[in-house]
Formats: structure tokens, C-alpha cells, sequence
């Protein structure tokens, strides 16, 4: 079955950097694009960044971009988010994605478009 575990979480202080990892089983890895979310106490689950299957293209949330860097390890079966100059705004628990529909070069950023979604891992960013 469909198996998303994400790792990498913690505390962090303000403009300090975090890696999340996403290790994936049962589907075939390459043939889906893959995202992040992330869920803060008293909001709605937001887009943070996708890629693409294949070369990996890649999708930011604006309110990430130029801080954040979304990649994938089609060898290892892995999704990372590289998190740098971390803001307290960013406290939140992180979750990887699945794309409902394989062999698609397209990026989701709506929760429905996801099938699959991993535990969550807590990032909180504070002094």
C-alpha cells in the first residue's frame, strides 16, 4: 500500500534552515508529481510547494519562494523540502502528497488534487 513518511522536522530560530524528508513506497515514485503542505493551528491546509514528475519541475507558494526548495531522489524514493531563512509564520506541521494522477507533467496545488498524504512532521520556528 501507498506509504508516505516524513522526517526532518524540529525547532529551529528565526532565519535558521531546516530539511524535511518524505520517503515513499507502494506506487511507482517517478510516475507522480509529489507536493508539501502545511497545516497552522487555526488555518486551512496551504500549498507549499510541488514538483513534477520526470525532470521536476517545480511550484512555489509565494510566501516561500526564494526561501524554500522543493527536490525529489527518484533513485531513493524520496521528496525533500530544503527550508531556509525559516520565519516564525512558518510554525507549522509539514506534510508530503501524493498526485492523484500518474504520467501527468502537471503541479498541484489544491488539496484535492493529493491522494495519499503522509503523518505530518512539526516545524517550529521560534527564538
Amino acid at each position: 500500500q501507498v506509504q508516505l513518511v516524513e522526517s526532518g522536522g524540529g525547532l529551529a530560530q528565526p532565519g535558521g534552515s531546516l530539511r524535511l524528508s518524505c520517503a515513499a513506497s507502494g506506487f511507482t515514485f517517478n510516475n507522480y508529481g509529489l507536493g508539501w503542505f502545511r497545516l497552522a493551528p487555526g488555518k486551512e491546509r496551504e500549498f507549499v510547494a510541488g514538483i513534477s514528475r520526470g525532470n521536476g519541475r517545480t511550484y512555489y507558494a509565494d510566501s516561500v519562494k526564494g526561501r524554500f526548495t522543493i527536490s525529489r531522489d527518484n533513485a531513493k524514493n524520496t521528496l525533500y523540502l530544503q527550508m531556509n531563512s525559516l520565519k516564525p509564520e512558518d510554525t507549522a506541521l509539514y506534510y508530503c502528497a501524493k498526485h492523484r494522477l500518474p504520467l501527468r507533467f502537471t503541479i498541484g496545488t489544491m488539496v484535492d488534487e493529493y491522494d495519499y498524504w503522509g503523518q505530518g512532521t512539526q516545524v517550529t520556528v521560534s527564538s
